[in-house]
């Protein structure tokens, strides 16, 4: 389905940025000449302590060769008490550039890092401020950053937006700055052929959502829904096929360029309702990203049809390769997909209690996608309904 003029807002933002991106099997082995690109030779090297098992890390270490410096394990769910940290080796080292290796966690903290080393101070305080039901305060944050290559392993898409987000208390941080934008992303599928499939295909489901969120983002535009329209067809055909070929590497291919697609989806629209919750069942309950993004993506879709109709009949065509052109189809496209790839589908299975549930929907009302999304959240029972539905 093609949209047409009346789709899109009579005004919009869109945000590009000045990220290199290189796609080809044995890209990471480019890393040390991007460097040279940019300048940098001193870099720091930030992984989990999984990644760093993975013969592939071992390939970047002898790509940044001698000049680089190892920062402490990421954890799945970064702190401020990380980012602390690796500033401080940063300073330590001298280092003049960040080198990512992994998902969304470890991206996520070499932006704040990044940012707490050039703007000091407390890290909470460069947060964005959330002010309900829409207002949205984005401190200026105007000093210069050190330079991030990044080398994804998941299918998150952090790699592409200037936004992140880090663990604090029951809920995350999250911030936006232009200048924490990776300058270069090495998409690799040879080396995320190596990754382990269960991991791409859980985080795709994560760039998946950023991707439907952005069709009916209140800060959505004509840019943001040609990708995310695209970015779901691939998604809908890359996830099965990775799914049922582990170890395909142009399947691994697709799956890169969906989920690179996503983050630049959600670095335009920004993300809704159905993050802010995937935010505090991570932060609060200790779920993986990627397998609450699973389960909540069609409760939430089902919640918002009665607002965005439309959006919703375009990404049930696109996960549909146009079989399907009825908005209420998507939550069963997105369960079907589910299902081929054997992510999760309830809360319960993950290890939430029932209990958690009341809390979980309170922190949500304080989360900054309730701005953008397309149905006004009326109060914590509406969001508590809506998890019970999901457990």
């Amino acid at each position: 389905m093609t949209p047409g003029p009346s789709s899109f807002p009579a005004a919009f933002q869109a945000h590009s940025s000045l990220t290199r991106v290189v796609f080809r099997p044995g890209a990471v082995d480019e890393a040390g000449a991007e460097l040279e690109r940019l300048g940098a030779r001193r870099p720091l090297l930030l992984a989990s302590r999984r990644s760093r098992t993975m013969s592939p890390y071992g390939r970047l270490v002898d790509a940044l060769g001698d000049r680089a410096a190892q920062s402490v394990d990421v954890p799945s769910h970064s702190s401020v008490d990380t980012v602390e940290r690796v500033a401080r080796d940063i300073a330590a080292h001298g280092a003049d550039c960040l080198v990512a290796f992994g998902g969304g966690s470890v991206i996520d903290t070499a932006k704040a890092a990044a940012l707490l080393l050039a703007e000091g101070g407390d890290l909470a305080r460069h947060a964005t401020r959330f002010t309900p039901p829409d207002a949205v305060h984005v401190p200026a944050l105007r000093r210069a950053k050190l330079p991030i290559l990044a080398v994804p392993l998941t299918a998150s898409g952090a790699e592409m937006t200037p936004s992140f987000g880090i663990a604090h208390g029951p809920g995350k941080l999250l911030f936006r700055d232009e200048r924490c934008a990776c300058r270069v992303v090495l998409l690799d599928p040879a080396l995320n052929a190596e990754v382990p499939a269960r991991i791409v295909l859980d985080t795709g489901m994560n760039g998946l959502a950023h991707c439907l969120e952005g069709l009916y983002s209140r800060q959505r535009s004509p840019y943001a829904t040609a990708l995310a329209l695209d970015g779901l067809a691939r998604f809908a055909a890359a996830l099965p096929a990775v799914a049922e070929r582990p170890g395909d590497v142009a399947a691994r291919g697709e799956l890169l360029v969906a989920a690179n697609l996503a983050g630049l989806v959600l670095a335009s629209a920004r993300s809704c309702l159905h993050h802010a919750l995937c935010h505090v069942l991570g932060s609060r309950c200790g779920v993986a990203h990627g397998a609450a993004n699973a389960v909540m993506l069609p409760h939430v879709a089902d919640y918002n049809l009665p607002a965005a109709g439309a959006e919703l009949a375009m990404a049930a065509a696109a996960l549909s390769a146009g079989s399907e052109t009825r908005p209420e189809a998507v939550a069963r496209c997105l369960r079907a997909l589910r299902q081929a790839v054997g992510a999760p589908s309830r809360l319960r299975d993950l290890g939430v209690a029932a209990e958690a549930l009341p809390e979980v929907a309170r922190h949500a009302l304080g989360e900054r996608g309730l701005a953008l999304n397309p149905r006004r959240v009326a109060g914590g029972d509406e969001l508590r309904q809506l998890l019970e539905a999901a457990w």
